[in-house]
């Protein structure tokens, strides 16, 4: 769909828990936008890598806040398609370490850091982008033209999980700790205006295929 990003800044809001298919879709839609990919999970879980290397506790919600406005995150648009950086560079493959991902929710449930987080994802939306994440569409874009909420069954997201881990037997159960944290900090609250897409039994292109179509509709047809 080349050209889209051509009519003005466009965010396209894709939610839903994790497995359920949110970043293949994001990252597949933002190339065929031309948009950038904005995965605001890596951003708390870079969060959490950097709170972890420096030994800044994770219940000290003001330290983890400061932590954070040290860190830089921006656009590299010279990239196809444009992608986030920290610091200066892409970020690590490390951040999808189970250290970092069991201190993602104690981390991001500090008010003060969803807020300075709020904030930076703002800022990187604000020229247009594909982001991802739970509550972009309620939250960070509640303007957002495109919204679209991804869910999947249990024993998928765990499977896909389990896939992308190497096949590590507590996978499922990691997820469903993992839900419970992350509903307790953020619960789902889907926008009320937003499109689900059950992804249990569709393919990455099926997927794709419906998100663009969603697109072309909100867009009023000219994407």
């Amino acid at each position: 769909m080349p050209g889209a990003a051509e009519k003005g800044p466009i965010v396209v809001a894709i939610d839903g828990p994790a497995g359920s298919g949110k970043s293949t879709l994001a990252s597949r839609l933002a190339a065929e936008l031309g948009l950038p990919y904005v995965n605001t999970g890596l951003m708390y879980r870079a969060l959490a890598h950097r709170a972890l290397a420096q030994g800044v506790d994770h219940d000290d919600g003001p330290a983890l806040e400061r932590l954070l406005r040290k860190m830089t995150f921006e656009i590299d648009r010279s990239g196809r398609p444009p992608a986030l950086l920290l610091d200066g560079t892409r970020p690590p493959d490390g951040y999808a370490a189970s250290e970092v991902e069991n201190s993602v929710s104690a981390v991001a449930r500090h008010p003060e850091v969803r807020r300075a987080m709020v904030e930076l994802q703002r800022g990187l939306g604000r020229e247009g982008a594909v982001m991802e994440g739970r509550d972009i569409g309620t939250v960070v874009f509640p303007e957002a033209p495109v919204k679209i909420y991804l869910d999947a069954a249990p024993h998928e997201r765990a499977e896909r999980r389990a896939r992308e881990r190497k096949g590590s037997a507590r996978v499922a159960e990691g997820m469903a700790e993992r839900d419970s944290r992350d509903e307790r900090v953020n619960p789902f609250v889907p926008a009320p205006n937003a499109v689900r897409i059950d992804t249990t039994t569709l393919g990455a292109d099926a997927v794709l295929n419906e998100a663009v179509r969603i697109v072309r509709e909100r867009l009023g047809g000219g994407t």
